[in-house]
């Protein structure tokens, strides 16, 4: 409109880095982190970060440069959150649990010209440099971050400098590189699982400044939390909450080693208020030993994702205090894109009814535009019947800028308008949206589609049930069938059977797993399971059903009854013997001994079998 001019008084781009030094004049005293004996304040960590940026422009970083970190929670960690984007740099969070020749892989992909790496993986990192040296003479310099007051260790030829002395000869007058351009980037993180395709998810700063303020509220914190690092910051940055938690001038409690042990003393001696994870972290508080569980000193507010929570691990997170939220989202979202918001109507209802309630995914954020379950070919919304499955979808600004140097991929994630994450689900009636299943997860079973997390949330239900995974086994007459992969409680037993049994007692015959696998699960970092793994065991195992040719029996008159075929037209049965009973495949042939379709029949499985 006439009269309006943009400029430096009215517009500046978004950065998370602001949430920093707001917070080291707000909460200038209060301690913003904690690890073991280690203390800082926010004024402190302001200044630190200050000098971790100078020192790496010392070392040649320019903007847009990238710089690797592989470290667990500790404080450096969460420093580099803010001293690499200060130098006008781009964060590469590394998987922890990656071996040499993957580190090598995506360091070589995102062209890092430092690596950041913490002393437990020192080796690790040292030989992924070694397996660049054969293709590169440029490398990465190799900066080790030793234990917190620890002394420090002789540093061997491989390793360039330490942090603690790099961030010495930092000037902690350093001025900060903000950004020219709110969608300038400001990390890269790689997709779970990649190898010799590494998809490098790209990060801005306005979509890292929306999502962290998105997950301030959806975590409803309030100024000054206490926030327990059990999410690992590698992952989708700690789901944008290294930011966010500075946003709130909160504490936070870094975790080098999650285990239960280590949340219950933590929550209880830094007086915990919100904490995150996968149900896999959630599984491991409730089933803690009875000597390491400790009462919490308040609410905790748990957010978890990545998998639905089932609703056995939600009643008992419930009963010892803790209030679960659930969200919803994938690395190319800057991690939660929804949450389950919930309702005061849903208090009054069953605790079973509930959970199903909290199970679901939700809605898009106030940070996120849109989200949505869409016909993947005609991009037309599904019906909200609850039934309906199709694709999630999401729109917004807090949707990745693209795949680093794979436009091609880019292109496809982003085809019609909208980011398409391979999930797929269904979309309620009052708008709330549920997944069924990864697209490449979802078992197809003699044409009926078999959704994994409905089938586990059934076995979690089980007394004897610690962790259950189902993955698609390949079979000769059905194409695939549910196979689960358990790992039962200590001091419980059941066998192959029994879980059957279970299932088949509680779903739709056809829905139960047909073979079960005792054994302890492959998981991510992250806590995600890895169902490649098990899908590949799976296929190692084999078909269970094997076809068996019987006597051809003239069924004629059954159908001359009901009108479907000439008297003259035979019918050959072929029996296919199930674990559970037997399903008959009906050839129709025609008096010239054309085939004229197919029927089944089955006992105590699926008619449309």
């Amino acid at each position: 409109m006439e009269g309006t001019i943009r400029c430096s008084a009215n517009y500046v781009p978004l950065s998370p880095i602001s949430f920093l030094e707001r917070s080291a004049t707000v909460y200038r005293d209060r301690t913003s982190l904690v690890y073991g004996n280690v203390h800082f304040t926010w004024r402190q960590t302001l200044e630190r970060c200050k000098r971790l940026a100078s020192a790496i422009v010392h070392l040649g970083i320019s903007r847009g440069d990238v710089v690797a970190a592989m470290a667990p929670n500790i404080p450096a960690m969460y420093e580099l959150h803010f001293g690499v984007p200060m130098a006008g740099a781009v964060l590469c969070t590394l998987n922890i649990r990656h071996d040499s020749a993957t580190i090598s892989v995506l360091l070589n992909h995102s062209k890092a010209k430092i690596i950041f790496v913490d002393y437990q993986f020192l080796n690790v990192a040292q030989g992924a440099i070694d397996i660049l040296s054969k293709t590169r003479t440029k490398l990465p310099l190799l900066v080790l971050i030793h234990e917190a007051n620890q002394p420090s260790p002789d540093i061997s030829s491989s390793v360039n400098f330490e942090y603690e002395s790099l961030l010495a000869i930092g000037n902690v007058d350093f001025e900060v590189r903000w950004p020219k351009d709110e969608w300038d980037p400001i990390a890269l993180n790689y997709t779970s699982g990649t190898t010799s395709s590494p998809k490098g998810v790209i990060y801005s700063h306005r979509g890292a400044y929306l999502n962290s303020l998105a997950s301030i509220l959806l975590n409803e914190m309030r100024s000054m939390p206490v926030y327990l690092w059990t999410v690992p910051m590698f992952h989708c940055n700690g789901w944008c909450l290294t930011w966010g938690v500075a946003a709130q001038g909160g504490t936070n409690v870094c975790l080098r080693n999650v285990i239960a042990k280590g949340i219950f003393d933590h929550i209880s001696q830094h007086k915990v208020t919100h904490m995150g994870g996968a149900p896999t972290v959630l599984n491991m508080i409730i089933n803690a030993p009875a000597t390491e569980k400790k009462p919490l000193p308040g609410k905790v507010t748990v957010m978890t994702g990545g998998a639905p929570p089932p609703s056995q691990v939600l009643f008992r997170m419930e009963e010892l205090g803790f209030c679960v939220m659930h969200s919803y989202g994938l690395t190319e979202t800057y991690g939660p894109g929804t949450i389950c918001t919930w309702k005061p109507e849903w208090d009054s209802l069953p605790r079973e009814s509930q959970a199903k309630i909290k199970a679901r995914q939700g809605v898009q954020h106030l940070g996120m535009e849109e989200v949505d379950v869409k016909d993947p070919n005609t991009l037309n919304s599904v019906p909200a019947d609850a039934k309906t499955m199709g694709e999630v979808m999401f729109r917004g600004n807090t949707v990745m800028n693209g795949y680093l140097k794979d436009l091609k991929a880019t292109q496809e994630a982003f085809s019609g308008g909208w980011f398409r994450s391979g999930d797929l689900g269904v979309k309620h009636p009052d708008g709330y949206i549920e997944l069924k299943d990864r697209s490449k997860d979802i078992i197809i079973s003699g044409g009926e589609n078999i959704s994994t997390i409905e089938v586990e949330s059934v076995l979690y239900t089980h007394p004897a049930v610690l962790e259950a995974a189902i993955v698609g086994r390949p079979d000769d007459y059905w194409g695939e069938t549910p196979c689960a992969f358990v790992k039962l409680k200590d001091e419980f037993n059941a066998s192959a059977e029994e879980i059957i049994s279970f299932c088949r007692s509680r779903l739709p015959h056809y829905m139960a797993p047909r073979s079960v696998v005792f054994e302890d699960l492959p998981k991510t970092s992250t806590g995600k399971v890895q169902k490649y793994v098990l899908r590949q065991k799976a296929k190692a195992m084999g078909s269970i059903s094997h076809k068996k040719s019987i006597s051809k029996l003239k069924l004629s008159h059954l159908y001359q009854k009901e009108k479907k075929l000439s008297p003259q037209n035979g019918l050959s049965i072929l029996l296919l013997s199930r674990e559970f009973g037997a399903v008959c495949e009906l050839d129709f042939v025609g008096p010239a001994g054309n085939h004229m379709g197919k029927a089944y029949l089955s006992s105590g499985c699926n008619p449309a079998h």
